[in-house]
C-alpha cells in the first residue's frame, strides 16, 4: 500500500510538472481566424468597421451617404480579396497534397486532405449487439464496445502451447536500470506528432530537452527498479477505435488501437537499448 501511494505521488507529481510547463512555456493554440485570412484583409475588414461606425455617426444625410457608398466600397474590396486569398489557400492546398502523394508521405496528405475538406466530422455510428439488434443509447453503447473488446482482447490460452527448450547457458543479460545515454537514445527515437497516454505528456515535452527529461527519467527509472512498482498512469492506455470497410454498425469492422504513456514507452526502448548489444554478438 506504501509502494502504491509513493508511486502515485511520483507519477502525478513527474505528471503535473511535464504539463504545467508545457503549457506555461507553449500555451493552447489558438484560431482568431480562417486559415486564409491574410493581414491584408484583416486591415481592410477594420477599415469597414470604420465606414460601418462613420454611417452611425453621421449628422446630416450628406455626410450618411457619403460614408455609405464609402462603406460599400470597402465592403466589395473586403470580399474580393477573401475569394482570392481562399482560392490561393486552397490550390496551394492542392499543390501541397499532390507533392505529398509523390513523395509517399501520407502524414501530410492526409493533413492537408483534412484541410480540403473542411474537417467535417460525421456523427458516431451506433453499433448492433451480436444478436444484431441496434441501440442508440450512449451507456449501452459504451458496454457493447467494452464487451467486443474485452472478448478480443482476452483470449483463452493455446489448448497445444509450443514447447520452448531452455537456453543450454546463461547469457550475460544486463539486469540494471538503464543508463541516461541509453534514455537519451530512447527519447531521440520516439516519434513526433503521436498522440499522448493517459498521462497527457506528448513525445514533443519529453524531446524539447532531451539532456533534462533524460536525468528526471533517470532518477524515476531507478525508483522503479528498486521498488519493483511503476506510476499507475503507465499500465493503463486509452483505446482509441478506428472505422475499417463494411458495415460500421458492427464492431468487428473496427480496430484498437491504445495510447500508452509516452514515459513509460521511453522505459521500455531503453530496456531494448540495453539488449541490443548481445543480440547482436554472433553465436558460436
Amino acid at each position: 500500500m506504501e509502494k502504491e501511494l509513493l508511486w502515485r505521488a511520483t507519477g502525478r507529481g513527474s505528471k503535473r510538472q511535464s504539463t504545467s510547463t508545457f503549457h506555461e512555456v507553449l500555451d493552447h493554440k489558438k484560431h482568431h481566424h480562417k486559415e486564409w485570412i491574410t493581414v491584408d484583409i484583416l486591415n481592410k475588414i477594420q477599415e469597414r468597421r470604420n465606414k460601418k461606425a462613420a454611417i452611425n455617426t453621421s449628422r446630416t444625410r450628406a455626410e450618411k451617404a457619403k460614408a455609405q457608398a464609402e462603406y460599400a466600397e470597402v465592403n466589395k474590396q473586403v470580399k474580393r480579396s477573401i475569394r482570392t486569398d481562399k482560392r490561393k489557400y486552397v490550390e496551394d492546398l492542392a499543390t501541397t497534397a499532390e507533392k505529398a502523394t509523390r513523395e509517399g508521405n501520407m502524414r501530410q496528405l492526409y493533413d492537408t486532405t483534412k484541410k480540403l475538406s473542411g474537417n467535417r466530422r460525421k456523427p458516431e455510428q451506433p453499433v448492433k449487439s451480436k444478436g444484431g439488434r441496434g441501440n442508440h443509447q450512449h451507456l449501452r453503447q459504451q458496454n457493447k464496445w467494452v464487451e467486443h473488446f474485452e472478448e478480443l482482447l482476452n483470449r483463452t490460452a493455446p489448448p497445444n502451447p509450443p514447447n520452448i527448450e531452455a537456453a543450454p547457458t546463461d547469457l550475460p543479460i544486463n539486469i540494471g536500470p538503464p543508463t541516461i545515454e541509453e534514455i537519451s537514445m530512447a527519447i531521440r527515437q520516439i516519434k513526433s506528432d503521436k498522440a499522448a497516454g493517459p498521462d497527457n505528456v506528448p513525445p514533443e515535452a519529453l524531446k524539447a530537452d532531451v539532456a533534462a527529461t533524460a536525468k528526471i527519467l533517470h532518477i524515476l527509472f531507478n525508483k522503479i527498479w528498486d521498488e519493483e512498482q511503476v506510476p499507475k498512469d503507465w499500465k493503463e492506455g486509452l483505446l482509441i477505435k478506428i472505422p475499417k470497410k463494411g458495415d460500421l454498425s458492427n464492431c468487428d469492422n473496427y480496430r484498437g488501437i491504445t495510447l500508452l504513456s509516452i514515459s513509460g514507452k521511453s522505459l521500455q526502448q531503453g530496456i531494448v537499448k540495453q539488449d541490443e548489444g548481445l543480440r547482436r554478438r554472433p553465436t558460436s
